[in-house]
């Protein structure tokens, strides 16, 4: 029996892991990658300091939060060095394909004689819906397991390509690969694609993730910030995002809103929403990070989907 260790993409997920029946040791991934600055040296102490001090301007995480949730998970990886079979459960969205990337990119310098599999949820069924590995019943997941995908070193060195890619300063070698059908990892070009859409629009300054909350906002009108919240979360694409990142983003464009009781737009709100005022200067922020590229430095233009480099 070869020893087995699985590598989850959230706590709610682990608890559900350790409900099937399936042998080997959890460890949780607890990151958000896909926000702020991220650099190439996975688990390194700069890569480390870099993710604090991010999440502790932005999210107030505590060093002793910081320390006991993700450092001590990280520790205990780092302590599983006897497995010889690890088993990555992902899933389709932007939020755990950046997060995917960066752990490949760790088992490829870390666990080089390692099998590395993936379990990816997404497309489950006839319909157009993707879904969560905690929407799937048991019976699914099970057969999801049983149907993993044994990574080739090809695929290794691909994920850790574009993560290098991710963590670089220029967002524009990220729009230049084609080639991800050659690789075994079906949601990456679209969560890509939805990683240079959060740059800003070249139209209004926005990114696609702030004009989806603007729309969200005007169309269905909701009655309070908490309903704004919710109808955001159900209405967000391939992004993966939670409550707090989505709180963040709407005090960032509060100034666009004239009441959150009910929800409202003002007259420049709806302006920047009809493209007819540019909001960019009022946004643009020099220390906001998507992977290693400053967001800022550089526009999404939504007609021809190419990023601009200022």
């Amino acid at each position: 029996m070869k020893s087995l260790l699985h590598i989850t993409n959230g706590d709610s997920f682990t608890s559900r892991l350790q409900t099937l029946p399936i042998k080997g040791d959890i460890i949780t991934w607890r990151e958000m990658l896909c926000e702020g600055k991220t650099l190439a040296s996975v688990g390194s102490e700069s890569f480390w300091k870099t993710r604090f001090e991010f999440l502790n301007k932005n999210y107030k995480v505590s060093k002793s939060w910081f320390v006991e949730k993700t450092l001590k998970e990280y520790r205990s990886l780092c302590n599983h060095k006897q497995q010889d079979k690890i088993v990555l459960w992902f899933e389709y969205d932007l939020f755990c394909q950046v997060n995917m990337l960066a752990v490949i990119s760790w088992l490829k310098t870390h666990r080089r004689h390692a099998e590395i599999s993936l379990v990816c949820s997404g497309k489950e069924d006839d319909s157009d819906r993707l879904y969560a590995l905690n929407e799937l019943s048991d019976e699914q997941l099970l057969k999801l397991y049983e149907n993993k995908v044994v990574l080739s070193q090809d695929d290794i060195e691909y994920a850790d390509y574009v993560w290098q890619l991710y963590c670089s300063d220029n967002p524009i070698r990220l729009e230049n690969l084609t080639d991800f059908k050659n690789y075994s990892f079906a949601y990456l070009s679209d969560a890509i694609k939805a990683h240079l859409e959060r740059f800003p629009s070249i139209k209004n300054g926005l990114n696609a993730v702030e004009n989806n909350v603007l729309e969200v906002a005007t169309q269905h009108k909701p009655k309070t910030k908490r309903e704004l919240l919710g109808k955001v979360l159900s209405n967000q694409n391939s992004y993966g995002y939670g409550d707090s990142q989505y709180e963040r983003i709407i005090a960032n464009i509060k100034p666009l809103f004239s009441s959150f009781n009910p929800v409202r737009l003002n007259k420049t709100g709806k302006e920047v929403l009809e493209r007819q005022t540019n909001y960019y200067a009022y946004l643009r922020d020099n220390e906001a990070y998507l992977g290693g590229a400053l967001k800022y430095n550089f526009l999404y233009n939504t007609d021809n989907n190419k990023i601009l480099k200022l």
